[in-house]
């Protein structure tokens, strides 16, 4: 049965430099035939799979709150309306701190969200400006302090580290700022230099002075430390948490379960289906309103890639994968299955097997990518 669903909203007031998900600039584009492409997308979607409860829903981006407060009503009521929800539904909104009025935490208080998680990156203004980002750190306190004034209890913020010339102190310093705040979720990740951004043109040019392999390294093994020494839990290579505020949604990716998604560039996984939509959005609202679903790509995967996923998605949790989960879904022994692999990595130091969990080791976590790759045949 199908628990979570994305909502992708593509808009964006600025184009940061790292950032290559599907987005356009805000500015003239058709924001009101979108909001209602996606109601449609709901409704059709809903009829050919079907759900009862939802536990997740999550709004990402782009920035979803650049829409204005009348948009964002709007598409509220459209989720409300489309997706049956659990009465326990963990309701995420992705903000940027400089949007995020007051007026539009209290439309989505009243809509039934009661997550927030805000895009911060670094606390150091330079890096801000360098990253191509508009918000200011103040800016990231004042929003704060007004959710947090409106109830909003699940508050989390993102972090990106290994930035051009950030230093080990800075992140340090960023790290400082981000505890101040009392909140009950981090994410915190490299930076990742994609193709297509201003970051990677800048990279070819070699005008791009990143910190390198072992000051990123040692930036990781920082934040673990301290993520541990503030009483927060890693319970995936990125992800830290107080004690019941895991991002669920998060989770139902990692534990490689269904989920809808919904807008233009969004990813689905239906009951074994991976689907994809057409990212451009004149092609996305064109498909749509010719009464057809906007998927661009679809792909039926095997007993064999559904097991490989559980192994290479689940070893991101702390906790890894549940050896007596993995035989319950499959009917299958991931020991004897992945014997060869399991064996290799766990002579290397990079892979533990518990009593009924496979996981990562400390020193496995900073090679998380080369654990994964083994498990694809």
């Amino acid at each position: 049965m199908i628990k979570s669903a994305y909502l992708h909203i593509p808009f964006c007031e600025h184009i940061c430099h790292y950032c290559d998900f599907n987005k356009v600039f805000l500015k003239g584009q058709p924001v009101d035939d979108y909001i209602n492409a996606l109601d449609l997308e709901m409704k059709m979607t809903l009829d050919q799979f079907p759900t009862n409860d939802l536990n997740t829903i999550f709004v990402g981006g782009g920035t979803p709150t650049s829409l204005n407060e009348q948009q964002i009503y709007q598409f509220c009521e459209s989720i409300n309306r489309n997706l049956p929800k659990h009465k326990s539904v963990e309701f995420t909104f992705e903000a940027n701190p400089g949007d995020l009025t007051m007026g539009k935490l209290k439309i989505l208080k009243e809509a039934g969200v009661n997550r927030i998680s805000l895009g911060v990156q670094t606390f150091n203004e330079e890096l801000l400006k360098k990253i191509g980002r508009v918000h200011k750190a103040k800016d990231v306190y004042q929003t704060i302090d007004n959710a947090k004034s409106l109830g909003f209890e699940n508050i989390s913020i993102d972090l990106i580290f290994s930035l051009p010339s950030q230093t080990l102190t800075d992140f340090k310093e960023t790290l400082t700022e981000a505890f101040s705040l009392d909140i009950t979720h981090y994410s915190a990740y490299s930076l990742i230099i994609e193709p297509k951004t201003v970051f990677y043109n800048l990279m070819k040019k070699g005008k791009l002075p990143t910190p390198g392999e072992d000051t990123e390294a040692a930036m990781y093994e920082l934040l673990m430390e301290e993520m541990e020494r503030h009483g927060f839990n890693q319970y995936e290579i990125s992800n830290f948490s107080k004690p019941g505020f895991e991002s669920i949604h998060n989770l139902t990716y990692w534990n490689n379960e269904s989920y809808y998604g919904f807008g233009a560039g969004a990813h689905s996984y239906l009951n074994g289906l991976r689907r994809s939509n057409i990212g451009p959005l004149k092609r996305y609202l064109d498909q749509i309103n010719g009464g057809s679903l906007p998927v661009m790509e679809e792909h039926q995967t095997t007993k064999v890639e559904q097991m490989e996923e559980e192994m290479f998605l689940g070893l991101r949790k702390t906790a890894g994968v549940s050896i007596t989960h993995f035989i319950e879904k499959f009917a299958v022994d991931p020991l004897q299955l992945f014997e060869k692999e399991i064996v290799e990595l766990t002579a290397k130091g990079w892979l533990e097997v518990g009593k009924d969990h496979i996981f990562l080791t400390k020193k496995g976590r900073l090679l998380g990518n080369e654990v994964f790759q083994a498990f694809l045949r």
